[in-house]
């Protein structure tokens, strides 16, 4: 059992536990601890106002993006707060251009203008909340001028959107991995959620605090513990109580002490104090910052298996290779954004000698003492009902042939839940928690004078493991390119298609140059999903110190045209 305490889940994993760690400070619920939304995907298109930030939406979350501008049709006012004017911001009244990194900055200016305006919900506040003074006191500094100086964001912009969002009736915050990829990801969520409770706009339909999660089934595989410090459904590691019902159920002993994240592990084997790592669905040789620190990490491991559906970059490290079966040669549960449990059926028979990924793990840990003796998807889906008070009335006779059931759902009677905090929060009181601004880990200077922002194009997935093997996505999007700002490339002479080299304090890449205004003066973008070249050569491994996200979304660079 101890070799499984290096286990790598999913790459946002340690998004999983920035938000486990929010919970508990602003105590406003499982939900906000799993990073699930608290409302429901259908409320978008009903909401009064919509604030997106962090999400190129369209373009990553393209059904909840289709409902986010039907939302705009039916006269939902948008605010879209994103660097880049990606295709969503054409439907937007308002679009803040801040500088990446600066978030905390932009919400706490917002909250000081609802408090000095008049228009926070002070019935809402002194009936569910606690810290309401402190926060006031905190944000006082945050004057629009003040904000404008770090952000970018024009003052008269910003009093505008603050006072659109106040005054909703119902008003839904949507954001995604572009609020916590940074060194204060943590603090960013936090501050969003006092926003949310500031104005009531939390609690009831058509509200509430939304992120869209980066991946397939990333949130239920966190429901399950794919985690550092939980059991599953949110049960903690050092809670003696829930750990002890564990060990009853499983016969075991269980550590008392929370594991690593992902970049703790890659560090420690890089220091060659971790021997061996196994990795399940993740490419961390391509999907990781500083991929110099992680490919010196996984060459200096004992031992490493890799169980995956292709032989993938982080494969060619391994010393062990399982095959797994991909989404459709499988059977179980997925969970969406929305805490959706949906069934999933098998399409396809496995192909060749791969198994499924349940099946796999349990004749391994049967190989090494440890009998576990499921039958089928179903039968474990009963041990998670029985150890997971949110999944407890949640079996696979429920899930068939239905759209789903949204957790909490705590016996066979209980329909689910659309909507969290009715009434109260999961500590009666949320806590407002006013969080200081820090700028980003590296900020621009004379050696790197950008800022480069990274983020998803609509065509490929993170490392390209299955769509680069597609020749029609191959032909939608043959080429990515680095979007330079116009008065940024007549400075240094860069037009488009001109080749570019991107340096930053860990590595070099080349890539063709798109001049565009769509990106801010200093700041420029690249994907993630550029073939053959490893963007994450340049990004930065420094870590939200609560959390341990790496910050993918800020780091410093410089251009130069070849």
């Amino acid at each position: 059992m101890k070799f499984a305490r290096a286990v790598l889940g999913t790459n946002n994993v340690d998004n999983c536990a920035r938000v486990c760690h929010s919970s508990t400070v602003a105590g406003l619920s499982a939900a906000f601890g799993s990073g699930a939304m608290t409302n429901s995907i259908n409320e978008i298109e009903e909401a009064d106002v919509i604030l997106v930030t962090g999400s190129n939406t369209t373009e990553q979350h393209p059904m909840i993006g289709e409902r986010i501008i039907n939302a705009t049709r039916k006269g939902a006012v948008l605010i879209v707060v994103d660097p880049r004017k990606t295709y969503l911001t054409n439907f937007a009244k308002i679009h803040l251009a801040q500088f990446p990194g600066t978030d905390i900055a932009w919400i706490n200016g917002m909250m000081k203008i609802i408090v000095d305006e008049g228009l926070a919900d002070r019935t809402f506040i002194e009936l569910r909340t606690e810290n309401y003074n402190a926060l006031v006191n905190h944000i006082a500094k945050f004057s629009s001028e003040y904000v404008e100086k770090i952000t970018g964001i024009p003052a008269k912009d910003l009093i505008k959107a603050s006072r659109i969002y106040a005054r909703a009736k119902r008003a839904m915050i949507i954001y995604s991995v572009g609020i916590t990829q940074h060194i204060t990801g943590t603090d960013n969520v936090l501050a969003l959620a006092d926003l949310s409770m500031l104005t009531a706009h939390v609690g009831y339909p058509r509200t509430g605090l939304n992120p869209l999660r980066g991946q397939n089934n990333v949130q239920g595989s966190c429901d399950m513990g794919a985690l550092p410090n939980v059991y599953s459904g949110y049960q903690k590691v050092e809670d003696e109580t829930s750990r002890k019902k564990f060990e009853l159920a499983w016969g075991v002993s269980l550590p008392q002490n929370p594991g690593l994240t992902e970049i703790e592990m890659m560090e420690l084997s890089g220091e060659k104090k971790l021997k061996a790592m196994y990795i399940i669905g993740e490419n961390p040789a391509v999907n990781h910052p500083d991929l110099n620190m992680i490919k010196r990490g996984l060459e200096n491991l004992d031992f490493l298996v890799v169980q995956d559906i292709f032989l993938t970059e982080t494969a060619q490290f391994a010393d062990v290779i399982l095959p797994g079966a991909s989404f459709a040669e499988k059977e179980g549960t997925f969970t969406n954004s929305e805490r959706r449990v949906q069934w999933l059926e098998k399409a396809l028979p496995e192909i060749g000698d791969n198994w499924p990924d349940w099946k796999i793990i349990s004749k391994l840990s049967e190989r090494m003492g440890y009998k576990m003796e499921y039958s089928s998807p179903k039968e474990i889906l009963e041990e998670i009902a029985l150890l997971t008070p949110i999944y407890g009335g949640i079996f696979h006779d429920r899930l068939v042939n239905n759209f789903g059931l949204q957790w909490p759902c705590f016996d066979r009677n209980h329909e689910g839940t659309p909507f969290l905090h009715k009434g109260h929060f999961t500590r009666e009181r949320g806590h407002f928690t006013p969080d200081e601004f820090t700028p980003p880990a590296e900020v621009p200077d004379n050696e790197y004078p950008f800022i480069l922002t990274t983020g998803r194009s609509y065509y490929h997935w993170h490392a390209g493991t299955m769509t680069y093997k597609s020749s029609t996505l191959e032909r939608e999007c043959k080429y990515e390119y680095i979007e330079i700002n116009p008065q940024d490339a007549e400075k240094l002479k860069i037009k488009n298609g001109d080749i570019v080299k991107i340096t930053s304090r860990r590595g070099e890449v080349k890539i063709k140059a798109k001049v565009t205004d769509t990106i801010k003066k200093g700041v420029v973008f690249l994907t993630l999903h550029v073939f053959n070249q490893t963007i994450n050569l340049l990004t930065n491994s420094a870590l939200d110190p609560k959390s341990k996200i790496p910050e993918y979304k800020v780091c410093a660079v410089r251009l130069e045209k070849i």
